[in-house]
């Protein structure tokens, strides 16, 4: 089997632990330990709850504990109807290996996270990508989906909250999207890492997993959460999709570890005082990049309704690697570059981190556009 190189992750890789200013993290400002039992008030409880622990397998679906506080993140799932994986990247890996076989076709979006497309391709299906326009908000035309379907689809593939662009399929457009799918009988993968980061309200637009038969939704503890670091994901879906899952995670996964378990479980059930945190830190960000943007000639966007990212055009002449690359050398500010994500003439700029972090980041890139030549 061939698959392309992941793009956003060899970024990654290569930079995130040699810049100096990270504007390419996703996440929101990350959670330590001590902050998260200062949350639950579990500062002198914690040990109690685990000296006990054997340190075995652990529950090999997840404890009921974990998939019942997941599925309360929903509004029609129920324990069964959830499986804890290693992060939302092997949620979103396993759905495919599960679900999609050699000449398959199915529909994603682009711009959009390389696993739901590189995936499928790399397993001999055929995948058409629908691109996500500017001058539609970055949302899926649902004319040209509907083109796009045949008898035979086997699944139509999205982010929501897009990553990169932020853009929202909110509720009305959603059902539309679910009503084209239910004509051929697709499965809709909507890949939710970053679910609970709206800019408005209480943060949760409706998941298709809540709308349609046949939908599945992926997410984490990653991204709206800000706990990376327990690598703990799941998938929400009906149980016959979990039940055909559950044979192929057996053989990569058999169990996420039993603290990184708990540790989810107290999050969640805290919930509130998180999202509190978390708002805050998005929704001031957002207005700061807002700012900025608004004040660089050469750089333009569409402001982003969720999500942690936005994804910027910049109008500099050199390639999005060449922009990125060279930002980070001459200034330690790191973006991520368009061409990353397959989409050129782009950066995607993460601004849901640490605000001092994000403040110095943008003056010194400031002054990096100042004396590029145009």
């Amino acid at each position: 089997m061939q698959i392309r190189e992941f793009g956003v992750e060899r970024w990654m890789y290569l930079y995130e632990n040699v810049c100096e200013l990270n504007l390419a993290e996703t996440c929101v400002e990350s959670l330590s330990i001590a902050e998260l039992l200062k949350i639950a008030g579990k500062e002198d409880a914690l040990l109690g709850e685990i000296l006990p622990m054997k340190l075995t397998y652990g529950e090999i679906d997840g404890t009921e504990r974990l998939r019942s506080n997941v599925a309360s993140l929903y509004e029609n799932q129920r324990a069964p109807n959830v499986l804890i994986t290693h992060g939302a990247i092997s949620a979103n890996a396993l759905v495919y290996e599960t679900l999609i076989e050699p000449r398959d076709h199915m529909i994603s979006v682009l711009p959009t996270y390389q696993q739901h497309y590189s995936i499928p391709e790399s397993y001999g299906a055929r995948v058409d990508v629908l691109r996500l326009r500017e001058e539609n908000a970055f949302l899926p035309d649902r004319d040209e989906l509907k083109r796009m379907i045949t008898p035979s689809t086997r699944m139509i593939a999205f982010s929501n909250p897009n990553n990169p662009t932020g853009a929202l399929i909110e509720r009305a457009l959603l059902e539309q999207v679910v009503e084209i799918a239910r004509s051929c009988g697709a499965y809709v993968l909507s890949d939710e890492v970053y679910r609970g980061t709206d800019q408005q309200g209480a943060g949760f637009t409706t998941s298709v997993a809540d709308l349609y038969e046949k939908g599945i939704s992926t997410g984490s503890m990653s991204k709206t959460w800000s706990l990376a670091g327990l690598r703990v994901g799941w998938i929400a879906a009906p149980i016959e999709v979990i039940q055909r899952v559950q044979i192929h995670r057996d053989y990569n996964t058999i169990s996420v570890g039993m603290l990184n378990d708990l540790l989810a479980s107290i999050a969640l059930e805290n919930r509130g005082a998180i999202l509190k945190r978390n708002h805050g830190i998005l929704r001031e960000n957002l207005s700061l990049l807002d700012g900025w943007i608004a004040n660089e000639s050469r750089l333009s966007y569409l402001k982003p309704k969720s999500g942690t990212t936005a994804w910027v055009r910049v109008d500099t002449g050199m390639t999005s690697r060449d922009f990125c690359v060279a930002l980070l050398e001459n200034t330690g500010v790191m973006f991520t570059p368009g061409s990353a994500l397959d989409g050129e003439g782009y950066v995607r700029i993460g601004y849901a981190n640490n605000r001092d972090v994000l403040v110095a980041g943008l003056a010194r890139t400031s002054d990096f556009l100042h004396g590029v030549d145009a």
